[in-house]
């Protein structure tokens, strides 16, 4: 199969990345090189797959390597190379590769890329103009920098799950592995600052990503409170000091509800009004921003009493309209269909052999002019290897079927 084509006109095209990491933090940082017109050749193997392609949902609810949509999310745009790094004849092959790329990406527990040959003292005297990305839970120094985990590790130790639940109650934690969606940014900045380092150098940079310490930035005005004040932040459901009401309502429908803030006084009114209650915004307990603090449980029981009925879009609309911020808790289907997410072309429709015709997110920002990817979906397990091998890497075929009765195809 031949490898497909990258659009000249993308300031990374040119740039061929080496992507050895799993699950999402890592990946999520090489799918948006992808994006922007770097070649990502995806390095797996029968034997350590990436985590994802056994995760749910699979199209039509059958598992198969290819057939996971959370995969197809992470990795749209790049291509797959099957290469049993297990094996010696493997690490040859990851050699010649190395010397022909611009930058490398692993997610292993520290020590693991070392025992392959293939740490930054080694792949950089390979290839100066190399860039090497290691990211891992905790780093890859200190005592703890050998332990395991996965976002919802890395939640925890970071103090998200002391954050989230309802006051008194245990610890609930956000949904899935939060920390893996909020701290690739970070990854992703670090390479390209180290890209444009190396154009003024000429040489390559070596990058040390700690999920646990990106996470924690999150956490920075928590953090402040607790230094300078004194004040250690624990779970309170969605209560927030500068605002009151401060919830999500149920609404008409099943499961609905809508989430409404206010944080002045003119809001409160505001939401009476719109509400048909205008004279709740005078009652003595909900007059002021204090009164309101002072009696919160009073304050939700009254508006989920008045949006109980209430068709939870049309109530939204009203509400942005009276001034009163508010939105609908929404579901995956009503992201879909949202017509604000539609016009920024949010999600793009990507045709894949097994998972069908199937929507992935694009990027959250636009830049004028470009029409960045990911035009091609995820890969089928190895299904560039050949091509790689032969087309990049200039292997004959002679010395692939000898690749693969050495097992670098396990």
């Amino acid at each position: 199969m031949a490898l497909p084509p990258i659009d000249p006109d993308l300031p990374l095209a040119g740039l061929r990345v080496i992507d050895l990491s799993t699950t999402v933090a890592a990946p999520s940082a090489a799918r948006h090189l992808a994006d922007f017109g770097a070649q990502v050749i995806k390095v797996e193997s029968q034997v350590h797959p990436d985590t994802l392609r056994a995760a749910t949902p699979y199209a039509g609810g059958v598992a198969g390597v290819n057939r996971s949509g959370y995969f197809s999310a992470y990795n749209a745009g790049k291509l797959s190379l099957q290469l049993n790094m297990q094996k010696p004849a493997s690490r040859q092959v990851m050699r010649r590769l190395i010397e022909r790329s611009d930058i490398l990406i692993e997610a292993f527990v520290p020590g693991v890329i070392e025992r392959w040959g293939l740490g930054y003292e080694q792949v950089s005297a390979w290839n100066p103009r190399l860039i090497m990305a290691s990211h891992c839970l905790q780093g890859q120094t200190g005592p703890h920098a050998k332990h395991r985990g996965y976002g919802q590790i890395a939640s925890a130790m970071s103090g998200w799950y002391d954050l989230t639940g309802l006051e008194g109650g245990e610890p609930l934690g956000p949904y899935s592995a939060y920390t893996d969606f909020i701290c690739w940014p970070y990854l992703l900045a670090a390479i390209l600052i180290a890209l444009e380092e190396r154009e003024i150098t000429g040489r390559g940079q070596y990058i040390d990503h700690a999920q646990l310490e990106t996470s924690i930035h999150f956490l920075a005005p928590l953090l402040l409170d607790l230094q300078l004040n004194g004040h250690l932040a624990t779970r309170r459901g969605n209560r927030e000091d500068y605002a009151a009401p401060n919830n999500v309502y149920r609404c008409a429908g099943d499961d609905r509800w809508i989430a409404v803030t206010a944080a002045s006084d003119a809001e409160w009114q505001a939401l009476c009004a719109a509400l048909g209650h205008a004279e709740a915004a005078a009652d003595p307990r909900f007059a002021t921003h204090d009164a309101r603090k002072a009696h919160e449980p009073q304050l939700d029981a009254l508006i989920a009493g008045w949006t109980a009925d209430m068709e939870p879009f049309a109530l939204a609309e009203r509400l942005q309209a009276a001034g009163v911020p508010a939105g609908v808790v929404a579901r995956a289907q009503d992201l879909f269909e949202d017509p604000q997410l539609q016009h920024r072309q949010f999600f793009r429709r990507l045709d894949h052999a097994e998972l069908g015709n199937h929507a992935v997110l694009t990027q959250s920002f636009r830049i004028e002019g470009m029409q960045p990817g990911p035009w091609q979906p995820a890969p089928l397990f190895g299904e560039h290897t050949h091509a790689i091998l032969s087309d990049m890497l200039d292997l004959s075929d002679d010395a692939i079927a000898q690749l693969a009765a050495q097992g670098c195809f396990e």
